[in-house]
């Protein structure tokens, strides 16, 4: 059992949640920030009770400083930090070079500090891109690069390989595992929002006008930190070198608007309602970023399925609708969105 848990990338919606249920559990956290005077008291702010059970280190995923000291004392590891882009970055190494050597980074120096448990927070984005012809998945998969895929995809997918390439050449006693999410929503804490998340804002908050016809795999934040702290927490037989993707249901992005404006109308008045034909969204993307991302999705399903985790790890996954409520409400309670 891990009583002292490193968990990197803290200020994060992923992060934060793992932080918060390691808390709760009883363990001391240490995390890892970029910059330890700006979110520190951001931190102590949301967790006031924990006093020493926290503990604030600032290293980035770029550079050695801070990492050995953070890894002080820690029994288990969850690598939660990774870049994420706000926009289509010029060059992709800008994201693959971090994720890659930030991952290793993150390894190394567990290794060095001798704690035997690692868990990676991969993405789904490693297991379902690049296979035109599927569109099932599980926990099997892999994206295939070759087929050519967004920055962010490959970031992902080459930072899992790279460590389990690693972990099989220079720490093969180490208990090593992948948490998989797909997209991530439930309750915020604040306006610092996930890419997700500011979909469900926008939705409610009525800058998207009308539904594009693209869908995405729905997972709850909580229940990614759930599986975080499962696989610290599990036996080794069973968690190790396994991948978790977090996931329930395929929903389309109408068929979220409908679970907004049913579970949560006093909310979600300016839920569109029309569809967006997929012409439009083609005539858009030369000039909307956005629209350019969508394009490339217009009517693609893929589905990924959660039933492994849930069956290893031994839960069930909050039902997608609780979730997009959750979001939806707790938007609005945080005072993000105005209705």
């Amino acid at each position: 059992m891990a009583d002292t848990v490193l968990v990197t990338g803290g200020t994060g919606y992923i992060g934060g949640e793992v932080i918060d249920q390691l808390l709760a559990a009883g363990k001391t956290v240490h995390t890892t920030v970029r910059n330890k005077a700006k979110s520190e008291a951001r931190l102590r702010e949301r967790w006031p009770d924990a006093g020493e059970r926290l503990k604030v280190f600032q290293a980035d995923l770029m550079s050695d400083d801070g990492w050995a000291e953070a890894n002080v004392g820690c029994d288990a590891v969850a690598h939660v930090a990774s870049p994420f882009p706000l926009g289509v970055p010029k060059d992709k190494d800008e994201l693959v070079i971090p994720a890659r050597e930030g991952t290793l980074r993150a390894l190394k120096f567990a290794k060095e500090a001798g704690i035997t448990r690692f868990v990676q927070t991969s993405s789904a984005a490693a297991i379902a891109y690049g296979q035109p012809e599927k569109d099932h998945f599980d926990y099997t998969d892999w994206t295939n690069l070759a087929a050519g895929v967004p920055p962010y995809i490959e970031s992902k997918t080459v930072a899992e390989r790279a460590a389990r390439d690693w972990v099989a050449l220079h720490a093969p006693d180490m208990i090593f595992c992948s948490v998989n999410p797909v997209a991530v929503f439930g309750p915020v804490e604040n306006d610092d929002l996930s890419t997700s998340v500011e979909m469900v804002k926008q939705l409610i908050d009525g800058t998207i006008p009308a539904l594009p016809n693209m869908g995405i795999c729905i997972t709850d934040v909580r229940d990614v930190a759930r599986a975080h702290v499962a696989a610290i927490e599990g036996p080794a037989e069973k968690v190790r070198g396994e991948r978790f993707p977090t996931s329930t249901d395929f929903l389309w992005i109408e068929e979220m608007a409908k679970i907004a404006r049913e579970r949560a109308p006093e909310h979600s008045r300016k839920v569109a309602t029309r569809r967006m034909p997929d012409w439009v969204v083609k005539l858009l993307a030369p000039f909307v970023p956005a629209m350019k991302q969508v394009k490339g999705e217009l009517g693609n399903v893929r589905n990924v399925s959660g039933k492994h985790t849930e069956e290893v790890l031994g839960f069930t996954f909050i039902d997608p609708a609780q979730t997009i409520e959750d979001t939806v409400r707790s938007l609005v309670d945080k005072g993000i969105v105005k209705v």
